[in-house]
């Protein structure tokens, strides 16, 4: 039985060895991307990768240990160590393979490994060999061979030269540790997936500084074209109605327009304000009554009354991922896809985060969940966020729900960190992405009016959002404040909504000392993605890297919104005419030149994306 253990654990180990040895490889191959990065900087990006390493280690470790199952009945059988070996070498030179590949293209295309270049290849193998010399095809066959041969070696002399235990001829025996095999292979399901969390193991999991080299020595090459291979990128292929000229042409009119940001109207009396953005999960215009809704946030009511309310303001998508990419990318969600699951493309996004870094801001991130869950980490890094606050940074005792840690204390966390900041010159970005009203809507909240369920839950952090204001009302930076809420999307409350343009209706509200002109009702028409040209146009800044985001205080613009689901894309304007396109069925609704800008304005997002 003892070697019935050593075989099954020297298969992941013999892989590990591999893929650990890698990352000094990577660093030291690209030395000029990371001189001034120090020794325990290096070493770090080797200890964030193991859970990634692991993670294939066991997804290759798979078929080893299923043949350690098969080995309890067939005995030392010459065929299956040919089996065994031949399985080794076939890893050890698709391995191989990908280092290369990896390793060479990374310094043209600055990722991992993905499935673009057999995209290209496959497309077109003359023109994507064309810049590649007889003398480099040559050099990549022969590195080929070298590295595949130094691959197996390695497999064989931890995991493949150590036999097969044989069982004993008693057929209990046998039936007994086939039965151990089998269920050591089914534990290997565990680091597949990355563990036990909310979040599957992704490209992002690796992530863990801001310098974006050191992240990427961090993955596993291997596994960032495993991953790519299961998450295909359709923004090539789909939403081509017309030729892309034609396309640009027709969603002209709801492209940003630089040339009216003079225009703005001001809605703040301090040029560079303290900003805490809070990102309310699932909140609708449903639940306040300053929109027409239910009494259930009023705390989020009574800011909206007391500051700048926009009352004609929608979500751009129908989920978590796609709305953030919307709020801090100024991103129009997309129906079919979600770009922040890419982390190449992730990378290259607007960052209103970077914008005001750049200004000087302090730009730091609150979140009670797995930061790793659709690939975030790897986004807000990308994004130029100083510190990234998540579940792993509270204590156990503190993550008490299934999506971690409840907003209470997150805000509390969050309202710490301020007071710290008080003597800074800085002025801050602070970002609280909120998560307790997410289903299974299990609260620390004891009030009676509201009954169990989602109802409950909104009103706990709508609680946590008004004590959080209060807390920053009591400092004497409260006059240079401003605090943005908005929410991500409609959720479950009230359900069903028929309606897409009401189930896409959220509020935007405005609330602080550093307003102007407080207790005022905005209903130019504007959508998640107009946040950050807002933003910037009331401090005076560009937003030239947002072409998808408009100025919602320009007066001379009228307004529009977007809005896409998982087989819907609608364009709403001001006058209430709308357009809806159907994914599946392609058809549309609505009047026909708008329904033809609502294409346009689709295909352009994703040939935008495509391009990144």
């Amino acid at each position: 039985m003892k070697r019935l253990f050593a075989k099954y654990l020297l298969a992941p180990a013999a892989f590990m060895i591999v893929f650990v040895l890698l990352k000094p490889a990577f660093m030291l191959a690209y030395g000029s991307l990371f001189q001034g990065v120090s020794f325990a900087q290096k070493l770090a990006a080797v200890w964030h990768g193991l859970s990634m390493d692991l993670s294939m280690a066991a997804y290759l470790s798979a078929v080893p240990a299923l043949l350690l199952v098969v080995a309890q009945f067939a005995g030392p059988s010459r065929w299956l160590r040919r089996l065994e070996k031949t399985y080794y070498v076939v890893v050890a030179y698709v391995l191989a393979g990908i280092v290369i590949l990896d390793f060479g293209l990374y310094g043209y295309w600055g990722f991992r490994l993905d499935t673009m270049p057999f995209y290209y290849f496959f497309s077109s193998p003359a023109l994507a060999l064309a810049s590649v010399t007889p003398l480099q095809m040559l050099g990549g066959v022969l590195a080929l061979a070298v590295l595949g041969g130094l691959f197996y070696a390695c497999f064989y002399y931890v995991a493949v030269r150590l036999p097969y235990a044989p069982a004993r001829s008693i057929t209990l025996d046998r039936w007994r540790r086939a039965a151990v095999a089998l269920v050591l292979a089914a534990l290997l399901f565990l680091p597949m997936r990355g563990g036990v969390t909310v979040s599957t193991m992704n490209v992002s999991r690796a992530y863990f500084s801001d310098n974006m080299r050191l992240n990427h020595a961090a993955v596993n090459p291997a596994f960032s074209l495993l991953y790519s291979l299961t998450q295909p990128d359709r923004y090539r292929t789909q939403f081509r109605f017309f030729d892309s000229k034609r396309a640009r042409e027709l969603a002209a009119p709801f492209m940003a327009d630089r040339a009216s940001t003079d225009h703005t109207e001001r809605l703040l009396r301090v040029e560079r304000p303290d900003i805490y953005l809070v990102v309310l999960e699932s909140f609708s215009a449903h639940l306040m009554p300053a929109l027409g809704g239910e009494a259930i946030a009023m705390r989020l009511d009574t800011l909206a009354r007391e500051g700048v309310l926009f009352d004609r303001f929608y979500a751009s998508s129908f989920r978590t991922d796609r709305g953030l990419a919307a709020i801090y990318s100024g991103l129009p969600g997309q129906p079919t896809e979600s770009a922040t699951k890419y982390v190449g493309k992730a990378e290259h996004l607007p960052s209103l985060a970077h914008e005001l870094r750049d200004a000087g801001y302090d730009c730091r991130y609150y979140f009670g969940g797995d930061i790793n869950f659709t690939n975030r980490l790897a986004y807000l890094r990308a994004q130029g966020f100083d510190r990234i606050v998540s579940d792993k940074d509270f204590p156990l005792s503190k993550r008490i729900s299934k999506w971690g840690v409840p907003d209470g204390p997150v805000f509390d966390r969050c309202m710490a960190d301020v007071r710290d900041a008080e003597g800074n010159d800085a002025p801050r970005f602070f970002v609280v992405q909120t998560s307790s009203s997410h289903e299974p809507f299990d609260v620390p909240f004891d009030a009676p009016r509201f009954a169990e369920g989602p109802v409950r839950a909104f009103a706990y952090a709508d609680s946590c959002l008004g004590a959080f204001v209060d807390s920053l009302r009591a400092l004497p930076s409260w006059e240079r404040t401003l605090v943005v809420a908005v929410a991500d999307h409609w959720g479950c409350y009230p359900a069903p909504l028929d309606s897409m343009r009401a189930r896409h209706h959220i509020p935007l509200v405005l609330a602080g000392g550093a307003l102007a002109a407080p207790g005022r009702r905005i209903s130019r028409m504007a959508a998640q993605p107009d946040i950050a040209a807002t933003l910037l146009a009331q401090l005076g800044m560009s937003a030239e890297a947002f072409p998808f985001s408009c100025n919602a205080m320009d007066t001379t613009r009228t307004g529009f919104a977007y809005a896409s689901e998982r087989e819907a894309a609608m364009l709403l304007l001001p006058d209430g005419e709308a357009a809806v396109y159907q994914v599946p069925t392609e058809a549309t609704s609505g009047p026909q030149q708008l329904a033809e800008q609502c294409k346009a304005y689709l295909q352009v997002l994703y040939e935008y994306i495509n391009d990144l």
